[in-house]
């Protein structure tokens, strides 16, 4: 395992700078709601522009790979999303909604580069038995992203103050133009932040040889070889896989992507009490991930999928009857028991598909799919039901329902 160690440090890297992507979403979604001018729902489809990507892309992005090879198409989705961070300098001229989903549209696509090579390469880089663990060890590095996403870079863009035309002080610089040019302005900073990062680890990767896997090594001597395969759905724990990502992926964006928006809305805490709260959410995250990563020495992966489900079912279901203050609570528990779903249902899934990883990677890649229209759906009952907004939160407890069946039964490998 020691010569795989650079390696996995530098897969592990991806890892931390996609989480710092998708997880600016709900930042972005509090912004454009003032950029912009926006509902809560219309400000919703921020996350479909992003998500959709997640859709679309990953059955071609695994034919090229598989054509070509993993490193391929980590170098091509680190310089495609570096280019969609740096166009947020153009958009900020235009100030149109219509710009800015077309931006996270290709940032996404260059991060799907990234997923769908990711997380089926660090499966196979190394023992089958560690396959689970070693996948979740490195999803707990999305986890940091995803906190100092939350924690920081969120306070670079939300300044505070949300003015409307009506309550905007008459003294204010520049007036409603120049009150929109500065939060406009505030969004530019963490992509190009963003931007320069994937740009270095491009840079470092083109120059480093990443060591080929079981599955590269195959197709070279079988050049003949399906590019994708459609019949690998066949296989019931990948199908089972896939339908269960596509719910907790749903699940999990709802909830995060709506947290700032329940937080600042409904709740009625300012902006820097929300982030500081949003850094703790996903604090909670990043802990869990550590402590599920540990807990599978012990415990079997679907075990622990089980359990975490049906305790997030459980804290949805305060979410759904308090709502406020205990519903924030709710939530951050929830987060803590977020963190092993996506990685273990996502090398439960992979198990014994051998030459096919790559074509059940891409299907798996494309159930977060969920994550363009459950948030919205749930955005739609909060938005149409404002009096008790926190019965929208029943969508993502259905959502960890297919979780806790995937722990349950739909893991096995009958087929």
């Amino acid at each position: 395992m020691k010569k795989y160690t650079i390696p996995l440090a530098l897969i592990f890297c991806l890892f931390f700078l996609w989480a710092i992507s998708s997880n600016l979403l709900p930042t972005m979604i509090r912004q454009l709601m003032k950029t912009c001018e926006l509902n809560t729902f219309e400000a919703s489809f921020t996350e479909t522009a992003y998500w959709l990507a997640y859709f679309i892309c990953p059955i071609p992005i695994a034919m090229f790979m598989k054509r070509f090879t993993y490193k391929a198409g980590i170098l091509f989705g680190l310089l495609l999303a570096a280019a969609g961070g740096l166009l947020f300098f153009p958009a900020a001229i235009i100030k149109e909604y219509w710009a800015y989903l077309c931006i996270f549209f290709i940032i996404a696509t260059g991060m799907c580069f990234l997923e769908t090579a990711a997380n089926p390469y660090v499966t196979a880089l190394g023992t089958t038995d560690g396959a689970t663990r070693r996948l979740n060890l490195a999803q707990s590095f999305n986890g940091l992203g995803a906190f100092i996403s939350a924690m920081f870079l969120s306070k670079l863009v939300l300044s505070g103050t949300h003015y409307t035309r009506e309550t905007l002080p008459t003294d204010f610089p520049g007036s409603w133009e120049g009150y929109i040019q500065m939060e406009t302005d505030a969004m530019k900073q963490p992509y190009l932040m963003l931007a320069l990062l994937l740009i270095a680890i491009a840079i470092i990767l083109f120059f480093f040889k990443l060591p080929a896997v079981e599955d590269e090594k195959q197709f070279q001597t079988d050049k003949k070889g399906k590019l994708i395969d459609f019949t690998i759905l066949k296989r019931s724990h990948l199908r089972w896989g896939v339908i269960a990502q596509f719910f907790y992926n749903g699940g999990q964006t709802a909830i995060n992507s709506l947290f700032l928006v329940y937080c600042c809305t409904y709740a009625g805490l300012s902006e820097d009490t929300a982030t500081t709260l949003f850094g703790f959410y996903m604090l909670a995250f990043l802990l869990g991930r550590w402590i599920g990563t540990l807990l599978m020495i012990k415990i079997k992966p679907q075990h622990l999928l089980l359990t975490y489900a049906l305790l997030n079912i459980a804290l949805c279901g305060i979410v759904v009857c308090c709502g406020g203050w205990m519903g924030i609570y709710a939530m951050l528990a929830i987060s803590f028991f977020m963190s092993i779903m996506y990685p273990t249902q996502f090398s439960l899934a992979l198990k014994d598909l051998g030459s096919q990883t790559k074509s059940g990677s891409a299907f798996l890649v494309m159930a977060i799919v969920g994550n363009a229209c459950l948030p919205q759906l749930t955005a739609f009952v909060m938005h149409l039901n404002e009096h008790i907004y926190y019965i929208a939160y029943l969508i993502p407890m259905i959502c960890f329902m297919f979780c806790a069946y995937y722990g349950w039964k739909g893991y096995k490998i009958i087929d």
